[in-house]
């Protein structure tokens, strides 16, 4: 580091783009950060970190002809220490996933204002995350959307019951919303359990929390839910 400034390498295709970031950064926030230096082409971008001795580096990731992912994997391989914070011209966000994937520690559109550029790089320095709120939400999303596997051998009745025990209904009364006898109940929830891979009721009330089972219930004839998920 250069008087303790964590130094900055920017890769980025767009030359005006890259002098323009570089600019700003001396300008605007030189007592914070220290810039090393930049390159338009993905296969030096590994070098440039070594070069400088990059704390940070700023890496476009719609680059020719590799991509800014191989980039940020590069730069990950030889120096896992240096944060790399991934920006994008466009909404792709399974280029963004894929970044992250590639080891990116933060994600931003470069249609962000410039100036307010700086916290989210002083967040990624300090060893923290940043990321696009809308690449957030989606990822969200993605982590609440149950596999595929998960429901294709429920049945309505599955996942109604399965409900109730996300509800934390005890066996009489599911047996009573599902008229049956306690009995039965008893060996419905057994088949539920090991249909869906749960250990005992509490870990089936967090799997149906995790991917949402009660959110788009509807009311069923005694006031109860009824989960529409399908």
């Amino acid at each position: 580091m250069d008087n303790q400034r964590p130094v900055v390498v920017i890769v980025d295709d767009h030359d005006l783009f890259a002098q323009g970031l570089a600019l700003l950064l001396s300008t605007r926030a030189g007592d914070r950060f220290s810039v090393g230096g930049l390159t338009t082409h993905v296969e030096e971008a590994s070098a440039l970190v070594d070069s400088c001795q990059a704390d940070l580096a700023i890496v476009d990731l719609a680059m020719p002809p590799l991509g800014g992912s191989a980039a940020i994997r590069q730069i990950k391989l030889r120096f896992p220490n240096t944060k790399v914070l991934a920006l994008s011209g466009s909404d792709d966000l399974e280029l963004a996933e894929n970044a992250l994937r590639a080891g990116a520690d933060g994600y931003l559109q470069k249609s962000a204002d410039p100036d307010v550029l700086v916290a989210p790089l002083m967040t990624v320095a300090a060893g923290f995350r940043v990321l696009d709120q809308n690449l957030f939400e989606t990822l969200l999303a993605a982590s609440r959307k149950p596999p595929e596997w998960l429901f294709e051998g429920l049945s309505s009745q599955d996942l109604r019951l399965w409900t109730f025990v996300a509800r934390g209904m005890e066996t009489g009364d599911i047996a009573r919303r599902m008229l049956v006898s306690e009995r039965t109940a008893k060996r419905m929830l057994a088949a539920l359990l090991n249909k869906i891979g749960a250990a005992n009721r509490i870990e089936a009330a967090g799997l149906a929390g995790k991917y949402g089972l009660l959110d788009n219930a509807t009311p069923d004839a005694d006031g109860d839910s009824e989960n529409g998920i399908r």
